[in-house]
């Protein structure tokens, strides 16, 4: 079978508002700031070079969602699969069930292998019947075999989603695949004044129920529009768990879509937002935090237990790559669990311990404002920037092996006592080759009460008169 995944790129690419970022919007804010103009510090994310935070901070990046904040996230891309066959072929493929998806409705799954571990994310948009568009992770488009040193011998296979996908394909089914990134560019619009921007800039139909447009739009649903003859797509999902859009452009207006939409943006007080303010938003979403490829995923370690596993896994179906492997997980009585963590400093990829017991490892973790004063003051670090009014504390994601949290009844975590949440004191340390404890310890807790209310998923009458 023919690959439909790219080459590993010889250099890293750009995404389609990379030029725009630097020659347009930095200079715009710089004005607008009065900031003098500095270079954008970028990182390689998926083979794509992606700003870190432009000329304003991460941590002033982080709060804008707290308003409006738009994310330039076109190094995801966008698959389109089609044929008569092409449900049963994604019931085979992925973890979640396809079956009864409506038109126009999106849902959250994974990809998995064999062996239960993942291999992405992702989430679907039914278009027809026989039609769907899958939104992956950056990186994920590539089949190639990578030399990562001069030794030939260290080499990493990679292969794209929409191959893996398609390896599955029985004969004589009919079913189709093709990458449309280079079609769409993807623009996330998020924030309690999201609803103002897309209606101002696209008009308020295309937030309306396809289905009953006297409402609006429901969560986890999408809609097509035409605009200047162009064909857009728009889905009320997104990675911060806060009201918001996800918005896929056609590349003929993207750049003049992108620039009324920024232009905008910044009239109502919001910011564009760089991986390092994206990545907070996402940690800091809900009561568990959202979770990324890489960091809370990998292909090594299974979902089970993930808080967004039973949203995104169907283990009633027949069957599905990698549902073997996470049936016996789950039989044997599995039971890791993933929190939020806050902490005095940024404790990535260390140990976490309790009473001199190590308890898990440290995922992800980064500063955020988005903290209270009364729950930084509770970590009782000694940090002057941890106990001052506007002060700033690291939040995280770990991998626990087993539930640090008591039961009620009906089985669920019992987040509070006496009215107050629970905060389990937690030390995290670096560790040496032989994984053994170094060093003094930096301390927090793990909490269930996360960080910032997860709005997602309410009323849009909430926002649409803001």
């Amino acid at each position: 079978m023919t690959n439909l995944g790219f080459k590993f790129p010889s250099e890293q690419r750009k995404t389609f508002l990379y030029d725009l970022e630097e020659n347009w919007y930095t200079p715009l804010l710089a004005k607008l700031r009065n900031l003098p103009i500095q270079s954008t510090k970028r990182n390689n994310f998926g083979q794509y070079s992606m700003a870190v935070n432009y000329l304003t901070s991460v941590l002033e990046e982080a709060q804008a969602v707290n308003k409006l904040a738009i994310y330039n996230i076109d190094h995801m891309a966008q698959l389109r699969f089609w044929g008569k066959d092409v449900v049963a072929l994604l019931n085979r493929s992925l973890a979640g069930n396809f079956s009864d998806m409506k038109i126009g409705q999106c849902k959250y799954t994974l990809l998995l292998n064999a062996q239960g571990g993942v291999q992405d994310d992702m989430i679907l948009m039914r278009v027809t019947e026989t039609e769907f568009i899958i939104v992956i992770n950056a990186g994920h488009d590539i089949t190639d075999t990578v030399a990562h040193h001069a030794d030939a011998a260290e080499q990493e296979v990679l292969i794209a989603d929409i191959d893996r996908i398609m390896a599955n394909i029985l004969d004589g089914e009919e079913v189709f695949a093709e990458d449309i990134s280079d079609k769409l560019v993807k623009v996330d619009v998020q924030g309690p004044l999201s609803f103002k921007l897309v209606k101002q800039i696209f008009g308020g139909e295309v937030l309306k129920n396809r289905n009953n447009p006297d409402k609006n739009m429901n969560y986890f649903s999408f809609n097509e529009f035409t605009r200047k003859g162009q064909k857009y797509y728009i889905s009320r999902t997104g990675y911060t768990n806060r009201w918001g859009w996800e918005l896929y452009l056609p590349t003929a207006t993207a750049e003049e879509d992108f620039k009324a939409i920024m232009t905008l943006a910044l009239e109502l007080g919001g910011l564009l937002v760089g991986l390092g303010g994206r990545d907070e938003n996402r940690i800091s979403a809900g009561a568990f935090g959202l979770p990324l490829m890489g960091q809370e995923y990998d292909p090594m370690h299974t979902p089970t237990n993930a808080p967004l596993f039973e949203a995104a896994v169907d283990m009633t179906k027949e069957d599905f790559v990698g549902k073997a492997a996470l049936a016996k997980e789950i039989s044997s009585g599995a039971a890791k669990s993933s929190y939020i963590i806050v902490s005095e400093g940024i404790v990535s990829h260390r140990g976490i311990y309790k009473d001199g017991k190590r308890l898990g490892s440290v995922t992800s973790s980064i500063n955020s404002p988005n903290v209270s004063l009364e729950m930084r003051t509770s970590i009782g670090s000694k940090r002057k920037n941890v106990n001052e009014e506007h002060g700033t504390a690291a939040i995280g994601l770990g991998w626990f092996y087993s539930p640090l949290f008591a039961k009620d009844a009906d089985g669920k975590e019992i987040s509070e006592a006496d009215g107050k949440a629970i905060r389990i004191p937690l030390e995290f340390y670096r560790e040496d080759a032989e994984g053994k404890p170094t060093g003094s310890p930096t301390i927090g807790y793990a909490t269930l009460e996360g960080i910032s209310a997860a709005t997602a998923p309410k009323p849009l009458k909430n926002i649409e008169n803001l």
